[in-house]
């Protein structure tokens, strides 16, 4: 297994795409073109470097000949599911188990997300019971891609079924509380300012969560969250404030980052949040904009002790469950993440 690229369309085509008996389990429903299976490509490639997880090219150990795609995906108002397609040639051989397996250590074990789902169409029995095998639950139905979709979950606890096989040293530890103050001075490494918030003299609030990445056992990056019921124009809206996204500099240009953050993300949906909300300097507004986070051009007002003022930085939001953005102002109702 290996993340997909650009140059695996042709064997992509070949395999999936071009198979109407694999094909007309998926979105798709049918067979394809080989452009479209360039497109998957570039999605797929795409998907990697937002997230640092994404599809795998599956391949014969022996032989090296392409079997299929099996991976992780992030959807935005999902979740991370589990999905594979392989070449008739590979089905019915544990493939799909063992590449299954794989990725749920890296998401649960190395990534430690809270859940993964997977979506599949009530007939596909094949698809189902390899699910099943694996530990997954029954989560009830969705539209996914416009089908009517049974959805499955995987939680932590299926890790029982997830053999740690050590493919990647970079792992991410969820812990409640803030990280300690020595750990994120270690981060920044002689950094006096990186958020740009020092020069306000901004009481801030506390991150009830705290994931970190560690590399070699070494600390190399974290991120906090808190959850806030806050007000988006006057309505209420469970809101989870990201804060504290640190890289160590000898870290950094690696995607560590964008890895964190989407992980975030995914704690607070798991949580109960419906929007997730930052604020950072202008520099980074387009790096959070690649990851799908959209600028807010309102007023977002926070208190201080004795006070309320209105966020002198640029807040960003990332929307979980498809509610409007708000177009009059934010209240966060408490003390800035």
């Amino acid at each position: 297994m290996e993340p997909i690229r650009r140059g695996d369309s042709e064997d992509l085509f070949e395999a999936v795409v071009s198979q109407d008996s694999v094909m007309r389990w998926l979105a798709n429903g049918r067979a394809d073109s080989r452009s479209a299976a360039e497109a998957m490509c570039d999605d797929h490639v795409s998907h990697w470097t937002r997230h640092g997880y994404g599809d795998f090219a599956v391949r014969d150990a022996a032989t090296h000949a392409f079997l299929g795609r099996v991976g992780l995906r992030n959807r935005p108002q999902y979740g991370v599911d589990l999905g594979f397609a392989l070449h008739p040639r590979a089905q019915g051989r544990g493939i799909a188990r063992e590449a299954g397996r794989a990725c749920l250590n890296l998401a649960l074990h190395r990534l430690s997300l809270p859940a993964v789902f997977a979506f599949v169409l009530p007939d596909n029995a094949a698809s189902i019971a390899v699910l099943r095998h694996l530990g997954a639950q029954m989560d009830g139905t969705v539209q996914s891609s416009g089908l009517h979709c049974l959805r499955y979950r995987f939680d932590p606890a299926a890790a029982e079924h997830v053999v740690d096989d050590g493919c990647t040293d970079l792992q991410l530890i969820h812990a409640l509380g803030p990280g300690s103050p020595e750990d994120k001075a270690a981060l920044r490494d002689g950094l006096p300012d990186p958020f740009g918030v020092n020069g306000l003299g901004l009481v801030r609030a506390d991150e009830q969560h705290t994931l970190t990445a560690v590399s070699e056992g070494r600390r190399v990056a974290s991120a906090g969250w808190l959850l806030r019921d806050v007000a988006f124009d006057g309505a209420p809206r469970r809101a989870a404030g990201l804060s504290g996204v640190l890289v160590h500099p000898a870290h950094r240009d690696q995607g560590i980052a964008r890895t964190v953050i989407s992980v975030a993300v995914e704690h607070a949906r798991a949580a109960g949040a419906e929007t997730m909300i930052l604020r950072c300097r202008p520099d980074l507004v387009p790096l959070y904009t690649q990851l799908g986070w959209s600028r807010l051009s309102v007023p977002v007002v926070f208190r201080q002790p004795g006070s309320a003022q209105t966020s002198p930085l640029t807040t960003m939001i990332y929307d979980l469950v498809g509610l409007p953005h708000p177009t009059v102002r934010v209240d966060l109702r408490g003390l800035p993440f």
